[in-house]
Order: C-alpha cells, then sequence, then structure tokens
C-alpha cells in the first residue's frame, strides 16, 4: 500500500471548506455543471467578491477548478476529491456496521438462548 503523506492534509482542508453552508451550497450546485461565478453568486445575498473568496477556498481544497472558455472562466466541480472523502467515510463506516452486526448478533444469540 501506498502511503501519501499529503492526502491527510487535503482532506483536512476539503473538510474545513466543506463546513461552511455556502460552500456546501456551491458544491451541491456544480454537482449539476460547470457555472460562472456570477451564476453560483446568484441565489446568495452576498457580493460576488464573497462567492469569490470561497470558490478560492473551495479551490484551495481541490474541491473545484477554473478553466477559461473564451470570456468565461466556470467553475467545476473535481469529483477525485469527494471520492477521496467518501472513501475515507466508508472506511470507518464499514468498521461501525461491522461492529453492529457482531452486536446485533451477540443479541440474537442471547435471545434464543433465553428461550
Amino acid at each position: 500500500m501506498i502511503i501519501d503523506p499529503g492526502a491527510d492534509d487535503r482532506l483536512d482542508r476539503a473538510f474545513a471548506a466543506l463546513a461552511d453552508p455556502v460552500r456546501r451550497r456551491i458544491i451541491a450546485r456544480l454537482s449539476r455543471g460547470p457555472a460562472t461565478v456570477n451564476e453560483l453568486a446568484e441565489p446568495f445575498e452576498i457580493t460576488k467578491q464573497a462567492v469569490s473568496k470561497h470558490i478560492q477556498v473551495l479551490g484551495q481544497a481541490g474541491l473545484v477548478t477554473r478553466s477559461r472558455d473564451a470570456q468565461r472562466r466556470p467553475v467545476h466541480l473535481d469529483p477525485a476529491q469527494l471520492e477521496a472523502m467518501t472513501a475515507w467515510i466508508d472506511r470507518y463506516r464499514l468498521t461501525t456496521e461491522g461492529q453492529y452486526r457482531r452486536l446485533d448478533a451477540l443479541l440474537e444469540e442471547k435471545k434464543e438462548k433465553k428461550k
């Protein structure tokens, strides 16, 4: 197994970035497709500059990228970091589920013995 020393740092930045509800809504919007800062700012009652700062934080966390399309600079969701976050969560979710299954089996065994 190859260990990536920067993986923990990237996960820390990504989870910290998603702690903000505006950033989570931006990610939700980008899950439907790329959008410009103006398009991303529409549903919020904050300035476009504030939305740009949120996008910058998401970019530093590896969650979004920007491209150039003539005069447009659309923001894109980068699924690789989301997949890394999901894999990290799943590792602990599966461990916990296994513990609950063992507990359920033990309780069922005790229940059967009482009968």
